[in-house]
């Protein structure tokens, strides 16, 4: 039994959960109602990830930049420029689900709410600092375990061989807790089917309507920022056209959008770089997958920012000037941290609901349409690692000459 259920693609459970739950919602509301405790457990669980997981994941990243190339200047313009382009597309995921309406017309009330208090701008750089980490940690202060973690890391890279047992020590806490992520990530069908099954017994269809917006918004937010923004930087950086860099990464962005994996794009994408943006070979073995773990304009800049505007819609609960530069900021630094974890794009969003104090419930409204969104995150992501690639590379001389490449039309 349960072989066959592993055996259906991921998404294709959380869909089937997803219907299913509306199902006995809309057929029986005392028994969807009833399910919420299913809902409830994965809400937990996910919750339990986020801290050690943050802080393992961060110490993990920054002291694997520990190598050669990675701690002088080219790793610097790369990483920079990551992080640069990440900041622009939370601004506009931002700005576009804030100029179109993507509110429902049904207004929840949430289970769990934490009291908003707006602090001022010097609270908000003091709070970055811990008084005590292990009580950040226990409190799930997401932006001082962030900081922390980096001044772990940092701390490791410079004392070098009298801090390889703890390097390795927190190297293998970072793999148990993708594993235990893993794990956990395997209850996202239970978690979606309780929860909409709740929903949809507590409050009716009406709810499910802004979907399609809110569909339509994240496709439109990473559709501007793969042309503008990357064309744009391509043209004035990258010493390519717009239209001939597409053409060049045409086939990468077909295999990212169609198998959702980053790392699964590697080999076109490092096809399309080596062999038609010209970037040299050793390079784009460095930055794509590097890119692949820590460039995440679709899944951590885009994808929180209009969630969290769309959650907070959902429940009726305004949001303040600071809690904009705070997705921003926590979708920036939180990138890195999560490098490599699986599903990312949901513990990016965890993370993001729980720096600006936003019910983690509103997961479940978007957990089963997360392959058609995941589509365009993952275009959007690759699509930027091929970027940088020629960006960087221009700007180092570390583009191939015509005669060492051949180019395909």
């Amino acid at each position: 039994m349960l072989k066959v259920w592993f055996a259906i693609p991921f998404w294709q459970r959380v869909l089937g959960a997803f219907a299913a739950g509306m199902l006995i919602g809309g057929l029986a509301p005392e028994v969807g109602v009833a399910l919420k405790p299913l809902g409830d457990l994965f809400i937990k669980a996910i919750k339990m990830l986020v801290a050690p997981l943050i802080f393992c994941a961060i110490v993990s990243a920054i002291t694997d930049l520990n190598d050669g190339k990675k701690l002088g200047r080219l790793g610097v313009k790369t990483i920079g420029l990551f992080m640069f382009t990440a900041v622009i597309a939370s601004a506009i995921g931002l700005t576009l689900a804030t100029v179109i309406d993507i509110s429902p017309e049904t207004v929840l009330t949430p289970t769990e709410q934490n009291e908003k208090t707006i602090p001022s701008v010097s609270e908000v750089f003091l709070n970055f600092v811990p008084d005590n980490p292990f009580a950040a940690l226990t409190e799930g202060n997401v932006l001082q375990i962030v900081v922390f973690a980096a001044l772990v890391g940092i701390a490791i890279q410079r004392l070098s061989q009298k801090a390889e047992p703890l390097r390795k020590t927190i190297k293998s806490g970072a793999e148990v807790m993708y594993e235990i992520t893993r794990m956990v990530l395997q209850l996202t069908p239970v978690g979606v089917f309780g929860l909409m099954s709740w929903v949809i017994g507590e409050y009716g269809f009406a709810t499910l309507l802004p979907l399609a917006k809110f569909v339509g918004v994240i496709y439109l937010a990473c559709l501007i920022h793969i042309v503008v923004v990357y064309g744009g930087l391509v043209r004035t950086a990258g010493g390519m056209s717009v239209r001939e860099f597409f053409k060049a990464v045409f086939d990468a962005q077909i295999v990212a959008f169609t198998t959702c994996s980053s790392f699964g794009s590697l080999p076109a994408a490092h096809r399309a770089v080596t062999e038609r943006l010209k970037v040299s070979k050793d390079y784009a073995s460095f930055v794509l997958p590097l890119g692949a773990t820590i460039n995440m304009d679709g899944c951590g800049g885009i994808y929180p920012a209009v969630a969290s505007i769309f959650i907070a819609q959902l429940y009726g609960i305004p949001l303040e000037w600071m809690d904009y530069g705070l997705i921003m900021l926590t979708a920036t630094l939180a990138s890195v941290g999560t490098a490599g974890v699986p599903g990312t794009a949901l513990v990016m969003l965890t993370v993001t609901l729980n720096v600006i104090g936003l019910p983690l419930e509103g997961i479940a409204f978007i957990a089963a349409i997360d392959r058609i969104i995941d589509m365009a995150r993952t275009l959007t992501n690759v699509t930027g690692d091929m970027m940088v690639s020629r960006v960087v590379a221009r700007s180092e001389n570390l583009l191939q000459d015509d005669s060492t490449v051949k180019t395909e039309s």
